[in-house]
């Protein structure tokens, strides 16, 4: 009987601090997408140039293909994908995931909130982000307990620029010309993007195809971590499978990986399951109404518990 009270209790201290882990890093979760989303825009207006280089064919084709009219930017785009990663480039195990790409495409932020496999009824949860032109990465095994994190360093933040700007695909108002991006013309079906985040900039030479949409990106040196130090190493992404979401035209299929002895070794691949762009007005006008569900949710639990009272106190 001892034994079984030892174990109960141990259980019941195990079950305390998991529920307190959870809930901590939730409120880590949520203090940082505040700080995304409360980032200024930039004062810059869409397509601002300081000089008269015309934009390079192939990148105007695709900025009418994608967006169209369609140029007034959303505060925030809000991506579901579901795949499969490998956390080493050499390993042969591939593990699923499901995520949630939160981005601002003129705020030059993000936030990738992912839930990976790793076995039955264990998972990690990686939290990716630029924030403040700051990057970060978190890895947490079951949502509670934190077994990796690096923020802010000159390489962490340069790749996570890089990664901003090749995923904007899926957001390609943040690859209009701006004050902060500029195009440089390669050949016909070639352009190189040069973005510059507060003290970072990076630059991805983006290629098209003969129907204007973006096959792929490039860059000969990009920063990641090999064997616990930091390479500047070759990056390639490619995408596919061009569908309409909200009325933009966007990749539902990408694959990113890293040049190793010149071969290129695939270390994410994965498909877009919805895409929702927001304004700000959207935005309030969609907390407001959730704020008002909970008051009204939480008005009938207070209203079914006083009326189960009053039959009590009737007995």
């Amino acid at each position: 009987m001892k034994a079984l009270a030892v174990i109960g209790i141990l259980l019941a201290i195990v079950a305390i601090a998991a529920g307190w882990g959870y809930r901590s890093q939730r409120r880590e979760l949520q203090d940082l997408e505040a700080r995304l989303l409360r980032r200024p825009l930039p004062d810059f207006p869409v397509e601002t140039r300081s000089d008269d280089a015309p934009l390079p064919a192939p990148v105007a084709r695709y900025l009418q293909l994608a967006l169209g009219e369609n140029r007034t930017h959303p505060e925030t785009v809000e991506i579901h994908q579901s795949g499969e990663l490998r956390t080493d480039e050499m390993s042969e195990r591939w593990m699923p995931f499901t995520a949630t790409h939160l981005a601002t495409p003129r705020g030059c932020g993000f936030i990738w909130n992912a839930r990976i496999r790793l076995a039955p009824l264990m998972h990690l949860r990686v939290l990716d982000s630029l924030v403040d032109g700051q990057g970060a990465g978190q890895a947490i095994l079951q949502s509670v307990l934190k077994v990796a994190e690096e923020t802010n360093s000159p390489q962490m933040n340069s790749g996570a620029l890089h990664r901003f700007l090749a995923e904007a695909v899926w957001y390609p108002w943040a690859l209009a010309p701006s004050q902060a991006l500029r195009w440089t013309a390669i050949d016909d079906q070639r352009a190189l993007a040069t973005l510059t985040c507060g003290k970072t900039t990076v630059s991805l030479e983006f290629r098209f195809l003969e129907d204007g949409t973006v096959a792929g990106i490039y860059t000969p040196a990009r920063w990641g971590r090999f064997a616990g130090r930091y390479e500047q190493v070759p990056w390639e992404g490619r995408f596919s499978d061009y569908q309409r979401q909200s009325g933009i035209l966007i990749p539902s299929k990408g694959e990113v990986g890293w040049y190793r002895d010149g071969q290129l070794r695939t270390v994410w691949r994965g498909t877009v399951r919805s895409a929702r762009h927001q304004r700000r007005n959207d935005r309030d006008r969609r907390s407001e109404t959730a704020r008002k569900r909970r008051i009204s949710a939480q008005s009938r639990r207070v209203g079914w518990r006083g009326t189960r009272a009053v039959v009590l106190r009737r007995d």
